[in-house]
């Protein structure tokens, strides 16, 4: 099927936008209606930071995968001023580059990022997570367990899509769950770009001092677990192992968690494509890319151009912050067909919710593992879940850098016992 060809120097360009567009005002599954049309008009897109940098937008599925592809885009942020494209209450205004954090490599290039990450490739590999899969669904079906001893209405995100992940991480990297109120609020604080800076900065210190204890204390006495295994590795610092605690919980659980919740929801409000799932339940690994294409949970990266680089007809200067959105190039209609429609059935191969290139997601296969025993387990054991309030109602987490919905309020009928 042929594709139209799209502009690249628009005869009359819309104006770069003053930060970043975040109202999801075409549905809280779609990107923002700006966001869509730059895309359809320029999409390598100049944008204008609150701090008055004129830096870049990408949101072209084939422009996106050629950025994330070139190292010379860097994730450092230590090399250049960290420009935001929205304003955080009282921030102080950067005047220099930040300090690069140890351990957390989704912040570095090659070859300090390849040196950190090629240590834990052996824990996430296909194989080791395959091993895991009769664990992880135990996790689940306990959760259910929970959640159907309950009365409806209940929080789906407080009650399941939150605990399953972070179960799941806990017992990998060996962070003890009943520490949980530490980690799930810090973290939360962390992601919240509306929160004061002073209290996202704080909840950084109280996460990273708590990881940091528990790093120490596995290097004097370790354990089953992969935190105790890069600990055994006297190469890594104590600041570095902190570092990459700090990543893999946040990611391990946050992200997870989001699309579980942010999934139901989007299955609730497609209900043919839901009995569809419930019949035949072997289509749940192929509806799960689907959902992820769908929903783009971690839709902005940040990136530097560290020349002058040309992507997609247009001159990116050296010194430039570079935004992608993932979530805009996995909706783009030059790569998917009919793209703004969740369709269980489509092969959604090459969708880019992982990432793409050198820091294309480590956890990959964790997350489709927790994703297939969650859903699976939800749709089997509630075959009656439906949303318990108008779903304009729902909470979007339109403030936060990992999106979803703050509470997804669901009730089911009982069965008599």
């Amino acid at each position: 099927m042929s594709q139209p060809s799209r502009p690249t120097q628009p005869s009359h360009p819309l104006p770069a936008p003053n930060g970043l567009p975040r109202e999801r005002d075409a549905g809280p599954f779609d990107p923002p209606s700006q966001i869509t049309r730059l895309r359809e008009t320029r999409p390598v897109s100049p944008l204008v930071f609150p701090d008055g940098h004129e830096g870049w937008l990408v949101t072209g599925y084939e422009a996106v995968r050629r950025l994330m592809a070139d190292n010379r885009f860097s994730s450092r942020q230590d090399i250049g001023i960290l420009h935001l494209p929205y304003e955080i209450p009282g921030m102080p205004t950067i005047t220099e580059p930040s300090p690069q954090t140890p351990g957390v490599f989704i912040a570095m290039d090659p070859p300090d990022h390849t040196r950190l990450r090629r240590k834990l490739t052996g824990s996430f590999t296909v194989k080791r997570m395959k091993q895991l899969e009769e664990s992880i669904s135990a996790i689940a079906e306990r959760q259910l367990d929970e959640m159907a001893r309950l009365t409806p209405p209940v929080d789906l995100v407080k009650e399941f899509a939150l605990p399953v992940p972070s179960l799941v991480i806990c017992e990998l990297l060996g962070v003890p769950y009943e520490d949980r109120d530490n980690f799930q609020v810090n973290s939360a604080k962390i992601l919240n770009k509306e929160l004061p800076f002073d209290e996202q900065m704080a909840a950084f210190g109280s996460l990273t001092g708590y990881l940091a204890e528990l790093v120490t204390g596995k290097r004097a006495e370790p354990a089953d677990d992969i935190l105790s295994d890069l600990a055994r590795d006297d190469d890594l610092s104590i600041e570095e192992l902190t570092g990459i605690a700090f990543l893999l919980l946040l990611a391990g659980h946050e992200t997870t968690a989001n699309m579980l919740g942010l999934g139901t929801f989007a299955l609730l409000e497609h209900p043919e494509q839901l009995a569809e799932l419930r019949a035949a339940p072997d289509l749940l690994p192929g509806a799960i890319e689907e959902l992820m294409r769908y929903l783009s949970v971690v839709d902005i990266n940040f990136r530097y151009a560290t020349e002058d680089l040309e992507l997609g007809g247009e001159t990116i200067p050296e010194g430039s912050t570079v935004l992608v959105s993932l979530l805009a190039a996995n909706r783009d209609p030059l790569r998917f067909d009919d793209p703004d429609t969740l369709d269980i059935h489509r092969n959604a191969r090459g969708q880019l919710s992982f990432g793409h290139g050198v820091h294309q997601c480590l956890g990959q296969q964790l997350a489709r593992i927790e994703m297939r025993a969650g859903f699976e387990g939800l749709l089997r054991r509630f075959p009656t879940l439906k949303l318990a309030i108008p779903a304009e109602e729902v909470k979007l987490r339109t403030n936060m850098n990992i999106y979803g919905v703050h509470e997804l309020p669901v009730t089911w009928t009982q069965l008599p016992n």
